[in-house]
């Protein structure tokens, strides 16, 4: 059986207008991998949950054999790779969830990210990342501490300082998820990446989603703030915002972005809109179940369902057509899916393992 549904509608956009438009090696820099049997569920998770609740309707798990079999059926005549990270929001199993990404790393030769708790010192998270061999780290704000309200949520209070500074003297990777209701245009995010940037020269900061700036309400002016950030990187996963798309391409160019999906999510069929600088998922009624809750998803009727394609596809098409404004050549694009990644995994893999550098 296979794991999802390729439809002929989502067949013609790929070859019409995908196929071509992508490089034949792709890296994605933004992905998770989970097994439910060491994660647990979501009814499982202890703690107050602080983030959104629909990413749970789309898989309940993602293996690696899951995350492959994505790329085939989605990119074919295409090689995939991923940077890979756990995706589990329970200390109790957290440490389960990166021993199955590290293993999951070693059968593949996909690199991963260790996902980090706050409260581990320096010295247990390089422990962690060398007998991983990971390339850096992942955190998330739900891991805070629980006292902190979700707006009131900064960075370092998932990436505390200790971590970075070790982090900074390894040379690895932060993927790093902004906090706060206001995503990239809130002025504590910006000057703590300022700050991070400043203090840590030698992390490689990769800020994820484009800063979660789904909607142009989320931009603000925070490229005006970043400009001299001149090494600042970013992905563009989970994110269709053709509009922070071009204000990020006129702002840092193609070198420093990267393309990330933040599968298994990208699986899930939807078109997503903007409703009072609000983002709305948009999908086939029935297919996630009850969404009536969730302010980000929103069924349509049957006949309307059946013009969905993958947010994938979605996530795509509004990049290409950013990059067609932005008249990026077959170079740029080739960085973009491929060669900016893979200058800064083997960067970061240099930085931490030597002679092991690719």
């Amino acid at each position: 059986m296979k794991l999802f549904e390729v439809t002929p509608l989502d067949r013609q956009i790929y070859e019409q207008e995908l196929k071509d438009f992508l490089p034949d090696k792709i890296i994605d820099i933004h992905t998770h991998v989970w097994k439910r049997s060491i994660r647990g569920t979501e009814e499982q998770t202890n703690g107050k949950k602080r983030t959104v609740s629909w990413p749970a309707m789309v898989a309940a798990e993602d293996p690696v054999e899951d995350l492959q079999e994505t790329y085939r059926l989605m990119f074919p005549g295409k090689q995939v790779s991923a940077l890979m990270f756990a995706s589990c929001h329970d200390r109790r199993t957290l440490q389960a969830c990166n021993d199955y990404v590290a293993d999951c790393s070693r059968r593949t030769g996909f690199p991963a990210l260790y996902y980090a708790r706050p409260e581990q010192s320096a010295d247990e998270i390089e422990m962690q990342i060398r007998a991983g061999g990971f390339l850096g780290l992942k955190s998330y704000l739900d891991l805070s501490p629980a006292y902190l309200p979700e707006p009131e949520i900064r960075v370092f209070d998932f990436f505390p300082p200790h971590q970075l500074e070790r982090l900074n003297a390894l040379g690895g990777i932060m993927m790093l998820h902004l906090p706060r209701p206001g995503r990239l245009r809130d002025p504590v995010n910006l000057a703590q990446i300022l700050e991070i940037k400043q203090r840590y020269p030698n992390i490689l900061l990769i800020v994820a989603h484009i800063g979660r700036a789904y909607c142009e309400a989320d931009v603000g002016n925070a490229f005006s703030v970043l400009q001299d950030s001149a090494d600042l990187l970013f992905d563009f996963s989970a994110n269709c915002c053709q509009y922070a798309m071009e204000r990020l391409l006129d702002a840092v160019g193609p070198g420093r972005i990267m393309f990330g999906s933040d599968l298994p999510i990208l699986r899930m069929r939807t078109k997503r809109i903007v409703e009072n600088d609000t983002y709305i998922n948009c999908v086939p009624p029935g297919l996630y179940g009850d969404v009536s809750q969730d302010r980000h998803m929103r069924e349509v009727s049957e006949a309307d369902g059946k013009k969905l394609t993958f947010f994938m596809y979605e996530e795509l098409l509004a990049f290409k057509r950013a990059s067609q404004r932005a008249g990026l050549s077959r170079a740029d694009l080739d960085g973009v899916f491929y060669g900016n990644s893979r200058r800064i995994l083997d960067q970061a893999l240099k930085n931490l393992y030597g002679e092991r550098a690719s």
